[in-house]
């Protein structure tokens, strides 16, 4: 019996997106080149219902694409509805409620997967002359992409030599040919990592790749957990049910039995091919590529009417910043509060493109802790560029709580009313980081080191919990009986309802 509910079945998932009138059931024939992603690309920047493409010009026929999975959705449908959607949170979920959400999941005990003889991904069977990713309707994204990208929705399975850790793990891969694709896997990622342990053996990695996955199986693949803590089982945790898996036809390994597409093959442990350019999650498309490694993909499992999850990358906000931003938010909270540091919160706004994170101090437990603005900075630092999630994100910014940080107009208020230029910025050189920050140098890139800093927003007095200015707004400046009289009466007085 097939797993249901829109966290564990994108299958359901989608029809929940149909039925909530977040996503579009487009008939009209579309073309996989460039049509697709620019349909998608205007999705985002309008904030539209996601786009189901049900007639698709290239590929075999019955396949189909869904555009803008973790979107933002148009405001009276719940702006974060989408990504709400994707752990069976109420439609109206806000950003504190999510990540609070993936925290509590962080502590719960692991919920191993049900490994079952069979599920929907098995539908269709295809081995040896019949393995053609071609078959697919592989979109080209951005007409400044380097070839067509198959998986940018998507996770990589792979597992230790020993069997103790199998990493879920999302990155993008690129169509190589009719059997093969390209991609990174970096060292410092986690399919890196393994992918070397293989090639320290002198053998190729056994791999699979899953498309329209379980979609909080997708966020958790894309979530910077530590190593060796396999996702399958933060799952199980974070959806209260365990997912449930089915062993690859090739390679043993365990993927979700009701993905619409698995590909199942090996990473070569030397071969590498030129992938890319693409347009990036940064929002910037450079001209050229570089070498990267080979997929062969030697089976491929579908379900009947398969769809292909796509992200077009590029300005925010999309599934980069949507869904990876808001699984960094919540990772790097958590080992902020496991720290013992004084925060209320940690935000990747959207419109930073996951190269900032936002931290709400509790000013009070601040003024506890004796700590300066120069000691706070290095706390921070310490803490955050020091783990993994940390080496995703270069910068952070330093706001007191009486900051909602999700709200990006607030931020900016607090950044050009509080941060004092010269004495504000703390910069860290000898910190790791992510090599695909825009602004790095060469020499930055090729020691993975650099371009991180931590921002304050602080006042003097914020360290002391003894400040005196007051915000003026809505909140702040009337008795609650006014308040209450005037959103009460806000259509008597014409407005339309407030959001």
């Amino acid at each position: 019996m097939t797993q249901r509910g829109s966290s564990l079945n994108f299958r359901d998932f989608v029809d929940e997106l149909l039925a909530a009138g977040d996503a579009v059931d487009i008939r009209t024939p579309v073309s996989p080149t460039l049509e697709v992603g620019a349909i998608t690309r205007r999705v985002y920047e309008t904030r539209s219902p996601a786009p189901l493409f049900g007639d698709l010009t290239e590929g075999d026929a019955g396949f189909r694409i869904l555009g803008a999975p973790a979107g933002l959705s148009p405001k009276a449908l719940g702006t974060y509805g989408r990504l709400a959607t994707h752990f069976g949170l109420p439609r109206d979920a806000s950003p504190q409620d999510i990540v609070e959400h993936l925290v509590r999941a962080m502590h719960a005990e692991p919920v191993a997967p049900r490994v079952v003889p069979s599920g929907p991904c098995k539908e269709n069977v295809l081995t040896g002359d019949a393995v053609d990713l071609t078959r697919f309707p592989v979109p080209l994204l951005h007409q400044q992409d380097g070839g067509r990208y198959f998986g940018t929705y998507g996770f990589h399975v792979v597992r230790t030599p020993d069997g103790d850790w199998t990493s879920w793990s999302v990155a993008r891969t690129m169509l190589n040919g009719p059997d093969t694709l390209v991609g990174p896997a970096m060292p410092q990622q986690h399919i890196g990592m393994i992918h070397q342990m293989w090639r320290d053996r002198g053998e190729r990695t056994p791999w699979a790749m899953v498309l329209g996955a379980p979609p909080a199986a997708l966020a958790a693949a894309g979530m910077p957990l530590p190593a060796r803590v396999s996702e399958d089982g933060y799952v199980g945790a974070l959806t209260g049910s365990p997912v449930e898996v089915v062993r690859t036809e090739t390679g043993g390994l365990l993927v979700p039995a009701n993905a619409e597409i698995v590909l199942e093959g090996w990473i070569s442990p030397d071969e590498t091919a030129p992938e890319g350019p693409m347009g990036e999650y940064h929002g910037y498309a450079f001209p050229e590529g570089r070498p990267q490694p080979v997929f062969h993909v030697e089976t491929i499992t579908h379900r009947d009417g398969a769809i292909l999850p796509v992200c077009a990358a590029g300005l925010p906000p999309e599934e980069n910043h949507t869904v990876w931003g808001t699984m960094i938010s919540a990772t790097s909270l958590d080992v902020l509060r496991s720290a013992g540091l004084p925060v209320s919160f940690a935000w990747c706004s959207y419109e930073a493109a996951t190269c900032w994170i936002v931290v709400a101090v509790d000013t009070a437990g601040l003024a506890r802790t004796g700590l300066g603005e120069r000691g706070l900075a290095d706390a921070v630092a310490g803490v955050l560029f020091g783990s993994h999630t940390g080496w995703l994100v270069p910068k952070v910014i330093l706001v007191a709580d009486d900051i909602d940080i999700t709200d990006i107009d607030q931020v900016a208020w607090a950044m050009a009313t509080r941060y004092h230029p010269g004495t504000g910025e703390y910069v860290y050189p000898d910190a790791p980081g992510i090599p695909m920050v825009p602004y790095l140098t060469d020499e930055e890139i090729r020691t993975g080191k650099g371009g991180k800093s931590v921002l304050s927003c602080l006042t003097p007095r914020q360290f002391t919990d003894t400040e005196r200015g007051v915000t003026a707004c809505f909140r702040n400046s009337y008795p609650a009986d006014v308040r209450r009289r005037v959103l009460d009466r806000w259509t008597d007085y014409g407005f339309p309802t407030a959001s």
